[in-house]
């Protein structure tokens, strides 16, 4: 046996550093953040908890009715070279503000921890008015719970090292005008609270007279350590038990033949209510040395063994968390810092907010020039599609370009077989009613339709008055010929032979109706992507959302301004191109006409064309591959033409010729003009709309505005520093 009582004592010296930084630690109010090693007296009402903790720590807690415990209360011993005691009460998580700054206003050092236990009812009296606690039960004034902790730090060169924490005592049925069913939540949850982390001992105190299955606290306590790896049953009023089969029971429990915890269990004998304080508590415990339990290990019984036993449990505990403590200590601190950061640097001046702002106005711009030139491997946000601005614009573009080739006229133009500048021979149109689906939209690319059809304008209220989705695009109709000379004949004057400027126009102004609905889309794709974009952006470099709104929220109305400005002249370019008079400089117009008209004429010698006969070397005749036209015939086709069929045939090459030229210029100005210039590199473009310029013209009463800190935000960078702050004091404690 003596080995046995010699090896706590030597355990207790060796974890004593231990329980100092663990106290150091509860010091700097770190247990606030990460949970502690400690022990947690709970149990059952008149279950003997507070003659146990009277008995453990020699403060004389009350025992009647009127004084239970109401509150968790944080017993701390420690061994100092002078005898001092300080009390403070610590509030609630979610009490008021308040309630806090009165509850934390009390604050008590005594000298001499014999005053303190003398003097401890009239302290409970006063802490229980700071508490707002009911010092009448039938009172209705106040509460009967509280969840406040009350913490004292008993302090001597004869203390040993210790903490203990005690919570109010389960109880199932409220009592008529004192507790009711929230009060037992209350308690409850109060007592799941504490025991539930896994740095937690758990003091389960449970009377000898009574039967422990009944005991609730097992019960709660088995939920949060299942293995009983951490609870010790703590047996009291063994006095009361009188049957020798009771006590035969109890000793089967200390012994760990029944009901068996990790920890076993353990015998104390308290002073009894009703007894005199002055009573030595060792007589008391006396009792133990007659059968049946003299019986039992001496390190098993008795409150000197217990508290050496518990003072053991603390610093085995307090030994196997340390390496856990640390690393939780750092992941708070890495994780406090990573708040701090969101919440960006300090902005409570007027130059603290406009060097913020400018921080993200730079940070912005280099996104958007990076975005605007395919520059993607510049940053990392890159790899999400909404921020390859350049790409989708380019397939959009390309996409526009190719159905506008091939779609845009209203009716298909006849070209007989031609060489063009492109070398290669053109086929008549052919004129069909099918949708986008066939021809071009069926050589789209994947990356071409993706950009197109993750493009929906209802994504985008707020560019409601600007753009605008069309139906699918039909392919041209037929009918051109038949179309113009209705046309010409409809307008024709006294001319011989000729037509006037007029009618090409009105050719020109009908063929081209599909260009503004077109137009309107293609523009307003872009314009979806670039604001897109720039709200990805935005919310990139943004420490949180509430300044995301306020940046978007100032910005916006220039934003469409700037897209209108886009739109508006896109649709100026349209109108240049179908109001004013059809004309060119391109020599491509002239050289395609000569074409068109030497195509025709040869189609119609077609069938007066023979072959060219030439003599070889040898003086034989042979075809030479060439055909030849009689002049006769050719005269004889040009007198056959009549004057509408010609006029006709006429208008139709010169309306060719110049859609062909009007086409390729109107898509290239449009690119070139509303989009390249007015929403991506130009000046007014909306990339530069939130820029450090911006910011510097931005007035004071603007910046506090949109960079201000909201009350909210400067409570959380405080507490969130002063967090950092005890966690890493916290860490410089646990390196020594």
């Amino acid at each position: 046996m003596a080995a046995k009582s010699a090896a706590p004592d030597a355990n207790l010296l060796n974890s004593s550093e231990l329980l100092k930084k663990i106290d150091k630690l509860r010091e700097k109010n770190v247990g606030k953040h990460v949970p502690l090693p400690q022990l947690v007296v709970v149990g059952d009402q008149s279950s003997g908890k507070s003659s146990l903790l009277e008995s453990l720590t020699k403060i004389p807690f009350p025992r009647d009715l009127e004084l239970c415990t109401r509150y968790a209360t944080q017993i701390t011993s420690r061994r100092e070279t002078e005898s001092f005691v300080e009390i403070c009460i610590i509030p609630a998580p979610d009490a008021s503000l308040v309630h806090k700054a009165k509850i934390q206003s009390f604050k008590k050092t005594l000298n001499g921890t014999e005053d303190f236990r003398s003097e401890f009812p009239n302290v409970l009296k006063e802490v229980n008015e700071y508490m707002e606690i009911r010092s009448d039960l039938s009172s209705k004034d106040g509460s009967v719970f509280s969840k406040d902790v009350l913490r004292i730090e008993l302090c001597g060169p004869t203390e040993d090292y210790l903490t203990v924490i005690d919570v109010p005592g389960i109880f199932r049925d409220p009592t008529d005008g004192i507790t009711t069913d929230s009060d037992i939540e209350l308690v409850r949850d109060m007592v799941k609270n504490y025991i539930r982390d896994s740095r937690t001992v758990i003091l389960a105190v449970l009377p000898s007279n009574v039967d422990i299955a009944t005991q609730e606290i097992l019960k709660l306590a088995k939920d949060y350590d299942v293995n009983g790896e951490r609870t010790l049953g703590v047996l009291t009023k063994p006095d009361l038990v009188t049957e020798q089969s009771a006590k035969a029971t109890l000793c089967s429990l200390v012994l760990g033949h029944k009901r068996p915890l990790t920890l076993g269990y353990h015998l104390v004998r308290n002073r009894g209510a009703d007894e005199n304080d002055a009573l030595d508590h060792g007589a008391g415990e006396r009792m133990f040395d007659s059968s049946p339990w003299s019986t039992l290990p001496k390190d098993k019984i008795g409150v000197q063994a217990l508290r050496r036993r518990l003072g053991e449990l603390l610093g085995q505990i307090t030994e196997r968390e340390f390496p856990e403590l640390r690393k939780d200590l750092k992941a708070q601190i890495e994780s406090c810092q990573q708040d701090l950061e969101r919440l960006g640097p300090a902005r409570q001046t007027e130059q603290e907010q406009r060097a913020f702002l400018s921080g993200i106005a730079r940070r912005f711009q280099t996104l958007s020039r990076a975005a605007r030139d395919a520059h993607y491997s510049e940053d990392a946000a890159f790899e999400q599609t909404e921020f390859r601005l350049l790409t989708h614009i380019v397939n959009l573009s390309d996409l526009f370009n190719s159905v506008f080739q091939e779609k845009a006229h209203l009716r298909g133009f006849e070209r007989p077989a031609l060489e063009t500048d492109e070398g290669q021979k053109s086929e008549r149109d052919e004129p069909t009613d099918a949708p986008k689906q066939t021809k071009v939209w069926a050589r789209l690319s994947a990356k071409q339709a993706e950009t197109f059809e993750s493009l929906d304008p209802s994504n985008f209220p707020e560019l409601e008055q600007i753009i605008s989705r069309g139906t699918d695009t039909k392919d041209p109709a037929e009918g051109i010929k038949a179309w113009i000379e209705d046309l010409y004949l409809n307008s024709r004057g006294l001319d011989l032979g000729t037509f006037g400027g007029t009618i090409l126009s009105s050719a020109f102004k009908e063929q081209t109706m599909k260009w503004e609905l077109m137009t309107r889309e293609y523009v307003s794709n872009i314009i979806m992507v670039v604001h897109r974009f720039l709200c990805s952006a935005l919310g990139k470099v943004c420490a949180n959302r509430q300044l995301y709104d306020r940046v978007r929220s100032s910005i916006l109305d220039e934003l469409l301004e700037r897209y209108n400005v886009a739109m508006t002249q896109a649709l100026f370019l349209l109108s240049v191109e179908r109001n004013r008079r059809p004309y060119t400089l391109n020599d491509y117009f002239s050289d395609t006409l000569q074409k068109m008209r030497g195509a025709r004429v040869a189609k119609m010698l077609e069938g007066n064309a023979r072959g060219e006969m030439r003599k070889d070397r040898n003086g034989y005749w042979a075809s030479s591959g060439n055909k030849v036209v009689d002049l006769e015939a050719v005269k004889e086709a040009a007198i056959n033409q009549g004057n509408v069929e010609y006029v006709k045939e006429e208008i139709h090459d010169i309306l060719w010729s110049y859609y062909k030229v009007a086409c390729k210029r109107f898509v290239d100005s449009v690119y070139m003009q509303a989009v390249e210039h007015c929403l991506l590199t130009g000046p007014e473009s909306p990339l530069e709309a939130f820029s450090q310029d911006w910011v510097i013209n931005l007035t004071g009463d603007q910046l506090e505005a949109i960079a201000g800190e909201s009350p909210v935000a400067k409570a959380r960078r405080v507490s969130l520093m002063q967090k950092v702050d005890e966690l890493t004091a916290a860490l410089q404690i646990l390196k020594f």
